[in-house]
């Protein structure tokens, strides 16, 4: 009797075990997980060994802040994931380093805010956060970097934001001018890396000298496959920041990951990337914020499809109308119908898709509006070549074969700073 009690108890936990472990959803929604709080890695729909993010091995880092004022850099996605008995739920990083003892002294916010919920490019104003009473400078206001007296009394700083592996992700910018006024202020400078879930690829142009901006500070490439941990390193190493000074940086690397790993994540990075198919479009979409093309703001699929009222109806026969929304409140063509095109169903991308902004281009009624915003649109690129090469008619075969030599020097760059495979 006791034997079969125990086998029936056995085969609940087994069922229960592989309940969790296909519970894992795509929509990445406001501040909620939704897919696995424990970071699952999943293929074809088996789980695989767990991807353990440094921000859950307090083992390897807490010894740093013995004694010490710290300052953290964080969002939404500052997150430690734990597990109970009944169910997975995930705890603010500075929730959870206060509970742990560690003296918090300070928070800086991003773009997007300390809690992610601001809209793209709305300036973040200083604040006290509401639950833990800290003090909130804003790094997206009206400076970029801290301080030093905005850095007095720290003794060290810890950056903890999921990135996505675009360039032009602000994240990185964030993080570039955290180690620059760390490095200045002789404070120790501490990364707990996350996954890259478009690490898989490199692709595109590398920017170029003089085309530097908050959107594009280093020569990389669009996609350049590193984890925000590898990127801090290659900034340090590279000598990138003011003057070639370096910081006394630690990296807090991940367990279980390398760079082909399939990776879901469980929270939205930021407003507009609700789920991992934009994430996965955002490289080859984003190009369309410096076009007059809407790229799905307005809607619940953001970087998914794009339009416009200048794109013919005959040619283009999917519409949608962008209303007001969770991260943008006026989003460009607010209440017209936009006709274009719908890329939910598109496969996973393991390269940059020109031939959707070269083909809404050559489909406008209006070649002269269409790149609206020539300068935006050659930060975002990196330069000023693809756009005159789409103005001139380049296909998106001969635009590509330009970028092989500058991504052959990235890759030998990027070779030295790799921690995973």
């Amino acid at each position: 009797m006791k034997n079969t009690k125990r086998l029936k108890a056995f085969f609940i936990v087994i069922v229960s075990f592989l309940f969790l472990s296909s519970s894992c959803g795509q929509t990445l929604q406001k501040g909620k997980n939704t897919s696995s709080d424990t970071e699952t890695v999943l293929e074809q729909g088996t789980t695989k060994k767990e991807i353990i993010v440094a921000a859950n091995q307090t083992d390897k880092y807490l010894k740093l802040f013995k004694d010490k004022n710290v300052a953290v850099v964080a969002n939404n996605t500052s997150v430690i994931f734990r597990r109970n008995s009944e169910n997975e739920d995930s705890v603010h990083l500075v929730d959870s380093l206060l509970s742990l003892g560690v003296k918090i002294v300070k928070a800086f916010a991003p773009e997007h805010g300390f809690r992610g919920d601001a809209d793209a490019g709305a300036k973040i104003k200083d604040e006290k956060d509401p639950k833990t009473n800290l003090p909130v400078t804003s790094l997206y206001g009206t400076n970029y970097k801290p301080s030093a007296d905005q850095l007095k009394g720290v003794d060290i700083v810890v950056f903890d934001i999921q990135d996505v592996g675009a360039r032009f992700y602000t994240y990185l910018s964030t993080m570039h001018y955290v180690m620059e006024a760390c490095a200045e202020n002789n404070i120790p400078f501490v990364v707990f890396d996350r996954p890259n879930p478009n690490g898989h690829y490199i692709d595109g142009p590398v920017l170029e000298k003089g085309f530097e901006s908050f959107v594009g500070l280093h020569p990389v490439p669009i996609v350049y496959g590193m984890t925000i941990g590898e990127y801090a390193k290659m900034i340090n190493g590279e000598k990138w920041l003011k003057n070639g000074i370096q910081c006394d940086l630690t990296v807090i690397p991940l367990e279980n990951y390398t760079h082909e790993t399939p990776y879901s994540l469980p929270l939205r990075p930021s407003p507009n990337l609700p789920n991992d198919k934009a994430i996965n479009l955002y490289p080859s979409l984003c190009l369309f914020e410096g076009t007059n093309i809407n790229a799905g703001r307005g809607t619940e699929t953001q970087f998914q499809v794009f339009g416009s009222p200048n794109l013919p109806r005959e040619t283009y026969q999917f519409s949608y109308t962008p209303v007001p929304n969770f991260g943008a409140k006026s989003p460009k063509y607010l209440n017209e119908e936009c006709y274009g095109l719908d890329l939910t169903e598109t496969a996973i991308l393991g390269e940059i898709n020109l031939n959707w902004l070269i083909d809404a281009y050559n489909a406008s009624d209006s070649k002269e509006d269409f790149i609206k915003h020539q300068s935006h649109f050659d930060r975002l690129a990196g330069t000023d070549a693809l756009r005159k090469q789409i103005i001139e008619g380049a296909s998106f075969e001969e635009i590509k074969s330009t970028w092989k030599t500058g991504l052959g020097t990235f890759k030998n760059i990027r070779a030295k700073y790799l921690i995973y495979e």
